[in-house]
């Protein structure tokens, strides 16, 4: 490197930074850049056991009525609103209440209400709650509901609840046939109800909408399933053992 002598009176002196600046500018930009991708506009907030409970929570009160009790049994689901104001903001169930005049089941009922309750706090999926209480068989029998659903315990009922709570607040799709299904599902329907009524004119029907002949469907609990065509088909959800 040569060096420079001055031989002269210094008069006046500037600080030549441009390329200093722009070097240093360019590594600013791109420290920033790398800061906004490593960090996001805003924590997401998920749910764990330490979340704490606000003061007030949104609820939904479901009522079941049983032919094992005059009492009604009322379930209400609380959830809790995460990441609120934000795109992702969502609801998250909080606690499990059940209430009954019916006190013959109060210990396992409370029980119960406990351990979904620590179960909806821990966080994570949750959705296995669902399958868990619905595969619960009372060994003196289940029982129908209107409609002819086939509930196989009052805890399957519990669970059936949890499932049409958890598809309301969006952690569940539902599941549905299509138009194009529901129509062929109807036509057959009505075609069965025309060949039973010339064979038997007197025969009612044990649920609306179904037969009175229809076996149990083992995939949606419906007394639906019928003869047609020389194959069990269910009028409810369409499974058919012919494919």
């Amino acid at each position: 490197m040569s060096k420079t002598v001055i031989t002269q009176k210094i008069s006046a002196y500037s600080i030549v930074k441009q390329e200093a600046d722009k070097a240093v500018g360019g590594s600013s930009a791109e420290a920033e850049a790398e800061k906004n991708l490593k960090e996001p506009e805003h924590e997401l907030q998920l749910m764990h056991e330490n979340v704490n409970r606000p003061e007030s929570l949104h609820g939904s009160t479901y009522k079941i009525k049983t032919p094992l009790s005059e009492h009604a049994l009322y379930i209400t689901i609380n959830d809790i609103c995460l990441n609120p104001g934000t795109p992702h903001e969502r609801l998250q169930p909080f606690e499990i209440f059940i209430n009954s005049k019916n006190l013959e089941h109060f210990q396992w009922v409370v029980a119960l209400t406990r351990v979904i309750s620590a179960v909806f706090r821990k966080g994570g999926d949750i959705t296995f709650l669902v399958e868990e209480l619905k595969a619960v068989f009372d060994p003196t029998g289940g029982y129908f509901k209107s409609g002819g659903l086939f509930m196989p315990s009052l805890v399957a009922e519990i669970g059936e609840v949890i499932e049409t709570h958890l598809k309301k607040i969006g952690l569940l799709e539902t599941e549905g046939l299509s138009d194009h299904q529901r129509k062929i599902l109807d036509e057959k329907q009505q075609e069965y109800q025309e060949r039973q009524k010339k064979e038997t004119p007197s025969e009612a029907q044990t649920s609306p909408g179904f037969p009175a002949d229809a076996s149990m469907c083992f995939k949606c609990q419906h007394k639906s399933v019928i003869i047609m065509d020389g194959c069990k088909t269910c009028l409810n959800c369409g499974d058919s053992k012919c494919g």
